[in-house]
């Protein structure tokens, strides 16, 4: 492979893919909702007094509009994308999986939102520098707790980190791995707000390391379904401890998209 092609592999997006557009997918349930409406109404409009609009016509309407948005769907949305929110039902059926996420947070900034996580019971939470950027203070929210303010304390932009301090104590946090022992096809778990969603955990597969030439460490690759508001997601192993943080995703010549994150071995480096 010559620079110009290692060049190109190497393009992160740090707001990471977006295979479902959920502003569209919540416009085209409003808008076929709205359709059902209109045309009830229509219906009422034209009722004769000893004639009323067969309820079965309606429901016929109703169905065949409820068909046409799930012929769209296929579309307009991946299936990957639509499976991922089963997966997190499943393993949100986990006890250990509805512990690690009490203790992941959502970030709020003016511009945008992302995912967090709560490291020590004192409020010390880890997140991706890019989710708060230029921020001095931001509002986390704890699924179980709500809202708090939170510091930016220390950043490190090389290595896309960030770490706040939240104005609260006793908060469920989780436990840090002492280094990123990780090996290929290795089964991880990692929780975040993709979309508009909340809390969503999730698995993926371990693919390796990866050197990217805007980076001086190496990152880890990872096959799993990650989208945007998974910056600063924990990826959590096998014994429940964090072996690292997703940061962005990549366009690999080989595996196609998959998500990136680093080792957690570089906190420890940079605190």
């Amino acid at each position: 492979m010559d620079q110009k092609d290692k060049q190109q592999q190497d393009i992160i997006d740090e707001d990471l893919y977006e295979e479902i557009d959920d502003e569209a997918l919540f416009d085209l349930v409003e808008e076929q909702r709205q359709k059902v409406l209109a045309r009830e109404k229509e219906a009422k409009e034209q009722l004769e007094p000893k004639r009323p609009f067969p309820k079965w016509a309606f429901w016929l309407i109703a169905v065949v509009l409820l068909f046409n948005v799930i012929a769209l769907i296929p579309r307009t949305f991946s299936i990957p994308a639509i499976e991922f929110l089963k997966t997190s039902a499943r393993l949100s059926l986990q006890e250990e999986i509805q512990l690690y996420k009490e203790a992941v947070v959502t970030i709020e900034t003016e511009d945008s939102k992302g995912t967090g996580f709560a490291v020590s019971a004192d409020g010390t939470i880890l997140t991706n520098y890019h989710v708060v950027e230029g921020e001095e203070n931001v509002t986390v929210v704890f699924p179980e707790l709500g809202l708090f303010n939170a510091t930016v304390e220390t950043t490190h932009p090389s290595i896309d980190l960030a770490i706040l301090n939240a104005d609260a104590e006793n908060v469920p946090y989780l436990n840090l791995a002492k280094r990123a022992s990780v090996q290929k096809d290795e089964q991880v778990q990692f929780i975040g707000n993709p979309l508009r969603f909340n809390g969503i955990a999730n698995e993926g597969k371990i693919i390796g390391y990866t050197k990217l030439t805007s980076w001086e460490e190496k990152v880890i690759m990872i096959e799993a379904p990650v989208y945007r508001g998974n910056s600063g997601s924990p990826v959590i192993n096998r014994e429940g401890k964090v072996v690292g943080i997703i940061f962005a995703t990549l366009d690999h010549d080989s595996y196609g998209k998959v998500g990136l994150f680093y080792p957690i071995d570089y906190y420890y480096q940079y605190q």
